[in-house]
């Protein structure tokens, strides 16, 4: 594409990618790689899914799109098997989230989902401040990216909209003493993505919500990276034992079709009433209908399962040459590595593999298809293997010291 077509603002690797099948991708010239990135998570089936394409097909043959001012059945849930009982929520996306969590607002991305979350408890509160965690990232619009650690150098509006206060990641005491009555909600990733895959402690998701429900602030579960399957279960905040008032999704949640929900309590929900919240394309025919067949295949027997071997086996069998240590859970993974990522991302690409990068330029970041199969998590071991570890400097005093 010529310069002027569009705005240079992304960095691209050189290469073409003109096709994918599976957890692979093909390039112009013909070049294969392993996608162990999955366009930034969000290939949550891979590539050429035969359930996703057909539903997409299906939908769009019957009608491609059409106003929220009207119903229609793609977005309401599927009948249930004959004999089985119908979910009790209204659609099949709140019946896979946690309970009492069982109204939901469609949109089109990830931040869109922040933006409207932040906007509900506000709403709901009434309250002018936000608590939000270190190193977290939850979009680059006004409110979600007030929210996002570091956003001095882009976020580019004269001022943000609310007063943020900042605490340090599984900082308990910190947490329990931001939140007070002049609270609205505390956001929060359970597992940091961009950050480097860094899972929040129990204790510190456990006294977020525990500060806020004392408080009366809400609890934001930002979960559009980590959700969906990706740390092996449906959502990640399951791990913690903790339910929180809202969660956020997008990402892998539409298989690669551009969609975002917002996922809260009907007490919540039900304070709300018409031109409250709106959007012109959340909730499309289109997307409700790759929705509804991510949900079903994650939904379906042994598929979670499916991503908590594949992210143990990456675990166990990829802390080989520059891989010092590996953090995260299920297939949202970081490799903490013993030369700077980017050397690393270049070594995997000359070896046939994609993966990217984070915020800490020591980590390499693994957000797979989570179809991905254990032969491909054994050719980036073997890759990662092939590289080498750092090569070590002559014994001196900094040698000593450093292994000691």
């Amino acid at each position: 594409m010529g310069e002027g077509a569009e705005f240079q603002v992304y960095k691209r690797l050189d290469m073409e990618v003109v096709s994918g099948d599976g957890a692979r991708v093909t390039t112009a010239d013909g070049r294969q790689f392993i996608d162990f990135y999955g366009g930034h998570a969000v290939a949550s089936l891979g590539y050429g899914d035969r359930g996703l394409i057909d539903a997409l097909t299906r939908q769009a043959e019957h009608i491609q799109f059409q106003t929220n001012a009207v119903e229609m059945e793609v977005r309401r849930p599927a009948p249930p098997p004959r004999g089985a009982a119908p979910p009790p929520p209204p659609r099949e996306l709140a019946a896979a989230a946690p309970a009492g969590l069982d109204r939901v607002f469609m949109v089109n991305s990830g931040a869109e989902a922040n933006e409207n979350a932040l906007r509900l408890a506000f709403r709901a509160t009434g309250r002018r401040r936000v608590v939000a965690v270190e190193r977290g990232f939850h979009g680059r619009t006004a409110a979600a990216g007030a929210c996002t650690h570091g956003n001095e150098s882009w976020y580019g509006f004269p001022q943000p909209p609310f007063d943020v206060t900042w605490v340090r990641r599984d900082d308990v005491e910190a947490m329990t003493a931001a939140v007070d009555a002049d609270v609205a909600a505390v956001i929060l990733e359970p597992v940091q993505g961009i950050a480097g895959a860094r899972p929040l402690s129990e204790a510190f998701i456990q006294a977020a919500r525990q500060a806020t429900a004392a408080a009366g602030a809400l609890l934001i579960a930002d979960e559009v990276q980590c959700g969906m399957g990706r740390c092996g279960t449906m959502f990640a905040i399951e791990h913690s034992a903790v339910t929180p008032d809202i969660i956020t999704t997008a990402k892998g949640l539409g298989g690669g079709f551009p969609v975002g929900a917002v996922i809260a309590s009907a007490e919540l929900a039900d304070a709300l009433g018409p031109g409250s919240l709106g959007t012109t394309f959340g909730g499309g025919p289109m997307a409700c209908a790759m929705v509804r067949e991510v949900v079903a295949r994650m939904s379906s027997p042994g598929f979670l399962d499916h991503v908590r071997e594949l992210g143990e086996a990456v675990t166990s069998r990829c802390v080989r040459g520059p891989v010092k240590s590996i953090q995260g859970r299920g297939l949202l993974l970081g490799l903490v590595c013993d030369r700077p990522a980017s050397a690393v991302l270049a070594g995997l690409r000359e070896r046939g593999i994609l993966a990217g990068g984070a915020s800490d330029p020591a980590v390499v970041r693994l957000m797979p298809p989570l179809t991905i199969s254990m032969a491909e998590v054994d050719t980036l071991s073997e890759c990662l293997a092939d590289m080498g570890p750092a090569e070590q400097p002559e014994d001196g005093p900094s040698t000593r010291e450093a292994r000691s």
